[in-house]
């Protein structure tokens, strides 16, 4: 009976010292945090806020003091509106894929072949230090039918005139768009994918291999499983970024039908003032839209979880 009235006293001080130390490190780092916070809060909360006044018609400068939902009726009602949510849900879906499944194969040989090459890391690196803007524009003087490299097939004798080279600027399929995008996904996924592959060695996979697995099982059964979380996590960043980024698609897209944040920019930007309210719903709109997609995917996320350890 001593023993055990002891020992319960040991765990029943064990659990309120943890308790303790739980309470101090949130207090702790609520102190730390929350004037950082506190700040982003009300600054992004307070931009938020004025945004959907405003996308609800409240501009007194302007002489709109009405609040109402007309202008999202306008902009739902507009057909243009989903010809631009089409072509912005086909850029984002299609880069993000792409660079994924590159990026799921370029870590996986870095691993096998070049886990240590500086000059491999370097040339993947430098993708990540250029703005999108810059990249933009580097394509548009690269592929453009009077761009570098028609001129350069000109000149070697493939083609016979500049206007022979394809269309991949303010083409219909979006092809400028979609290189600049996997071009400068491709690393962030890569070394997000590195790393994990990093911390898991190759332990599993040789226990894999001598129960007589074949490549394709290691990776199904091993490797995908382990990889899946930062996978989707960086696809998830990835689609959020191409889905609300404005200027790839203003730079090398078509004029009509545009992609949805190039719409949005332009009814903002628009000399007509009380075009500025439909802009800031259709701005709106891209972030709920943006929200609903990534609350969605992490519930299929969740649920391929929960099946796996089920």
């Amino acid at each position: 009976m001593g023993k055990t009235c002891s020992k319960r006293k040991i765990v029943d001080a064990v659990s309120t010292s943890s308790g303790r130390g739980r309470k101090t490190s949130f207090t702790r780092l609520f102190f730390l945090l929350g004037p950082a916070l506190i700040i982003i809060s009300l600054l992004f909360g307070g931009g938020l806020v004025l945004g959907f006044l405003q996308a609800l018609g409240y501009l007194p400068g302007q002489g709109l003091d009405q609040i109402g939902l007309q202008h999202f009726t306008h902009v739902l009602q507009d057909p243009d509106f989903f010809n631009s949510l089409g072509i912005s849900l086909y850029i984002s879906i299609t880069s993000t894929l792409i660079a994924a499944t590159v990026s799921v194969m370029l870590a996986l040989a870095l691993m096998r072949w070049a886990a240590n090459n500086r000059t491999m890391h370097f040339i993947l690196q430098i993708p990540l230090t250029a703005p999108h803007l810059v990249i933009g524009i580097a394509a548009l003087f690269l592929l453009s039918p009077s761009g570098l490299f028609s001129r350069l097939f000109s000149q070697l004798g493939i083609l016979t005139s500049s206007s022979q080279f394809p269309l991949l600027v303010n083409d219909r399929m979006s092809i400028g768009i979609l290189s600049v995008y996997i071009w400068k996904e491709i690393p962030f996924i890569t070394f997000m994918l590195l790393a994990v592959l990093k911390n898991m060695g190759s332990e599993l996979d040789e226990v894999g291999a001598t129960l007589n697995g074949s490549k394709t099982q290691r990776f199904k059964h091993i490797t995908m499983p382990i990889i899946a979380p930062s996978l989707g996590g960086a696809c998830l960043i990835v689609f959020a970024f191409t889905f609300g980024a404005f200027e790839v698609p203003y730079l090398l897209g078509r004029t009509y039908p545009m992609a949805l944040p190039v719409w949005a920019y332009k009814n903002y930007s628009d000399i007509d003032l009380l075009a500025r309210p439909e802009g800031i719903a259709i701005g709106m709109l891209l972030a709920g839209i943006i929200i609903l997609i990534i609350v969605f995917a992490q519930l299929l996320l969740q649920l391929s979880r929960n099946r796996s350890f089920s």
